[in-house]
């Protein structure tokens, strides 16, 4: 078959040339014949000068992800193996033994786009978001299994790979390719959560069937701030999921920490991860309750509750564009009622992973609320992206937190 080419908007052209990794199926103004998923198509400009090249997908409306643009390259196993080889060594350094999970591929800014590669001790999730890499699988796992013989020290040295996928190639995986999410692909089966360190502490992650790739490695950082604020304070964990922020405090010498959250199974699994640091003493003295509730009714309910340290990690508040103005107004809502139950001299955390509110849209609600408390307060400071969740375009920015203080009154 010949090579599928396409050629696309004049507005799509400048998108690709200034590094944008996507072009949507609307810039598509021609193509030479119907293309397979995965497969490697190559985009010409108006002049018919090579501009880029992608992974195909022909059931997204992200028709293309770019692989590279400018001048052209034979892209092939040598290739790819480099592209690995840089994504790795953005890690090298970060963590030392008291740490074996992080993000080892973050998608399209690794340049593995629609494709994550998290490690959890012996364990690697591999999620995918388009179909376009469905067909390549034998191809990445034989790339794995090189980087094994290699020896690196980023990537464990007998791996088991665990398949995941988002909802809307789960039907497809099945039907055209055989696979399924939760599916072991490498390594010996597995029935139960997978522990893995996280400086130092022990987490469960539910690498077959817990939310993203069975826990949340990106608040890591964030984590660890929390630790070095807790000491002596009565701190409560909202939208808790399963404990990691309350362990950090517990660890840095939390009179008590409260898990919040709806689900009971997040809940379970916190206790789960509190048992497994009963070695340490200060988790081990640290009361340790939870309340199963929604957030947002159980802190307008229980404002008489008082707290030195409360954190709010909701999950995404708008999962597409038209959500925004409603997460905005909750994300204030959140705020001020939090801010209800903060003692004087205590201090809020606020984060939000909704990456259709920007961080400054973000920040300044949660100001914004916090000035109409009518509180002094000052900003301690600002995050964002811990460095193995690297986002180098606009879509790839979801994570950010302030953490405000609020002295007591002279």
């Amino acid at each position: 078959m010949p090579r599928l080419r396409l050629r696309v908007t004049a507005t799509a052209e400048s998108i690709v040339r200034s590094g944008h990794p996507w072009l949507f199926a609307d810039s598509v103004k021609e193509q030479n014949r119907a293309g397979e998923p995965g497969e490697l198509a190559v985009i010409y400009d108006r002049r018919d000068r090579f501009l880029a090249a992608g992974l195909f997908d022909p059931h997204s409306p992200i028709r293309v992800r770019i692989l590279h643009a400018g001048k052209p390259q034979t892209i092939n196993r040598e290739w790819w193996r480099a592209r690995l080889g840089q994504a790795l060594a953005r890690r090298r350094g970060l963590f030392d033994g008291q740490t074996n999970g992080w993000r080892c591929i973050n998608g399209e800014s690794d340049g593995w786009p629609g494709l994550v590669l998290d490690r959890y001790d012996d364990t690697l999730v591999l999620k995918l978001y388009t179909a376009a890499w469905l067909p390549r699988l034998g191809e990445l796992i034989d790339l794995l299994q090189d980087e094994n013989r290699s020896r690196s020290k980023l990537l464990p040295s007998a791996p088991r790979l665990v398949l995941r996928l988002s909802r809307n190639l789960q039907q497809l995986a099945q039907t055209q390719f055989h696979k399924s999410d939760g599916q072991v692909l490498l390594g010996p089966p597995i029935t139960a959560p997978v522990i893995f360190l996280e400086t130092g502490l022990r987490f469960e992650a539910d690498v077959l069937r817990g939310q993203k790739t069975g826990f949340f490695l990106d608040q890591r950082e964030n984590r660890r701030r929390i630790e070095a604020l807790a000491r002596s304070r009565r701190v409560l964990n909202a939208f808790s999921f399963s404990g990691g922020f309350s362990l950090y405090a517990a660890r840095g010498g939390a009179r008590s920490v409260t898990d919040l959250d709806i689900s009971s199974h997040a809940l379970q699994s916190a206790a789960r991860n509190f048992s497994l640091n009963q070695s340490h003493p200060a988790i081990a003295g640290c009361r340790h309750e939870m309340v199963q509730a929604d957030t947002f009714e159980w802190l307008e309910q229980n404002h008489a509750e008082k707290f030195d340290l409360i954190i709010l990690d909701p999950p995404s508040l708008a999962k597409r564009e038209s959500e925004k103005a409603g997460a905005l107004s909750a994300y204030g809502r959140l705020t001020t009622l939090a801010l209800r139950c903060l003692r004087p001299g205590g201090i809020l955390l606020a984060a939000s992973c909704s990456a259709h509110v920007t961080a400054d849209e973000f920040f300044q609600i949660v100001r914004q609320s916090a000035a109409q408390s009518r509180r002094q307060f000052s900003e301690l400071q600002t995050t964002g992206h811990p460095p193995d969740h690297p986002a180098t375009f606009k879509e790839a920015e979801y994570l950010k937190a302030i953490y405000l203080n609020f002295p007591k009154p002279r």
